[in-house]
């Protein structure tokens, strides 16, 4: 696999240009340091494909300013964890104010921990079964200069979710896939003129 990339913040003498996320401070500080960014850690993927689960049908925002909450509700995202929760948890999920208070996505958050333990212990890790849909190597969408031209869903996407759906995730549609993707560094989608873009590579998927 590809050594992660270091993230440096851009400069403070010079207007920041960023993807997205300019005007709010949480979103900024996500943008520039983890969106984007390799993820390898297993923990830390749970993590992000819960809180995409969740978005659906909500903007990224509102789970991001969240994000704290959530994980004080579901104990780290450790996935041994979530996988044993019980419909104890689920009542005590129910009434956190503090998260998104969905039934059908608190139980598919606690379902697919288990799923995961299943995948860890036939894959290994969770890492080596989400990276081998792009053989272990960030991909990198087109080389966009507007959001009109960065894709919701790729071939790529659309195999994860389906592999996913196939070992009884939920909330793992195409779109959420690619979302997850981006976030965790599997697509790189930066755009054109972002202080993080990155040059096409040739021979990557995407």
């Amino acid at each position: 696999m590809d050594e992660a990339p270091r993230v440096e913040s851009p400069p403070m003498t010079q207007p920041v240009r960023r993807c997205w996320g300019t005007g709010d401070p949480l979103m900024e500080a996500y943008h520039d340091v983890e969106w984007g960014t390799p993820v390898h850690d297993d923990q830390l993927l749970f993590e992000h494909l819960v809180l995409d689960g969740f978005q659906a049908g909500l903007s990224w925002r509102t789970i991001l300013h969240k994000r704290e909450n959530f994980r004080r509700a579901f104990g780290g995202f450790e996935i041994d964890r979530v996988a044993g929760y019980g419909a104890r948890d689920i009542r005590r999920l129910m009434s956190d104010a503090g998260i998104v208070r969905n039934r059908q996505k608190i139980e598919a958050a606690i379902g697919n921990a288990r799923a995961c333990l299943e995948i860890i212990d036939k894959d290994g890790s969770l890492d080596a079964f989400l990276w081998s849909f792009t053989s272990g190597a960030t991909a990198y969408g087109p080389a966009a200069r507007n959001w009109a031209q960065v894709r919701s869903t790729s071939p790529e996407s659309d195999a994860l979710s389906k592999a996913l759906q196939a070992r009884g995730f939920r909330f793992t549609g195409s779109t959420i896939c690619y979302a997850f993707m981006q976030a965790v560094g599997i697509f790189d989608d930066h755009r054109v003129g972002c202080f993080r873009y990155q040059p096409r590579k040739r021979g990557r998927p995407g």
